[in-house]
């Protein structure tokens, strides 16, 4: 990754977004970040010094310290502290009760989900599961959040992977959970 990108583009969210939040543009904090030295700090570092000197809430003080690191290539694309973190959501046209049956009932899963493999850690019925999820390729397990909103008669399944070794097992895992939701949507049309 080359320095000095754009973190608006990196990170998905607008100048106009931070400097309505914050009260400063991305160009303001990259230049107060780089005066305080931020190239050579890590990330808690970077985070500490926000906190410690700006007036911006924790989540803000995460945003900016990621976008710091991605444009200055100091932090890949999905890269967290602990591994690369996916995140995909599809809206369902079905119930949330409906949608919690698909993830925990082995046959309706194997419909949608064939090759999955993996323990489920944590389970508050019918809002989410905290899975472990094994990897084939051998790199160890990772971890799948799923969170289902209820919206009524649909559901907003947002699944959430994290600890992933690196950014091609990221791109690759955000390419299969958009497959998986797909297929899971066609499952509970009954196409599926």
């Amino acid at each position: 990754m080359s320095a000095d990108q754009d973190p608006a583009t990196l990170t998905g969210t607008s100048d106009e977004a931070v400097l309505r939040a914050t009260g400063k543009s991305w160009a303001e904090w990259l230049a107060l970040l780089d005066a305080a030295g931020g190239r050579e700090m890590n990330h808690k570092q970077l985070v500490a010094h926000l906190q410690a000197h700006h007036d911006v809430s924790s989540w803000w003080q995460q945003q900016l310290t990621v976008g710091y690191e991605q444009s200055r290539g100091l932090r890949a694309k999905h890269e967290m502290v602990d591994g690369y973190q996916i995140s995909r959501s599809r809206t369902l046209a079905a119930p949330i009760a409906a949608v919690y049956e698909a993830w925990v009932d082995d046959a309706a899963r194997v419909r949608w989900l064939p090759d999955a493999a993996f323990t489920v850690r944590k389970a508050t019925p019918p809002r989410s599961l905290r899975l472990t999820w094994a990897d084939a390729a051998g790199a160890g397990a990772t971890v799948v959040e799923v969170t289902l909103a209820d919206k009524g008669d649909r559901t907003t399944v947002t699944v959430q992977h994290t600890k992933l070794p690196d950014a091609a097992a990221a791109e690759a895992m955000k390419a299969y959970w958009a497959e998986a939701l797909g297929r899971l949507a066609d499952h509970l049309a009954g196409d599926g």
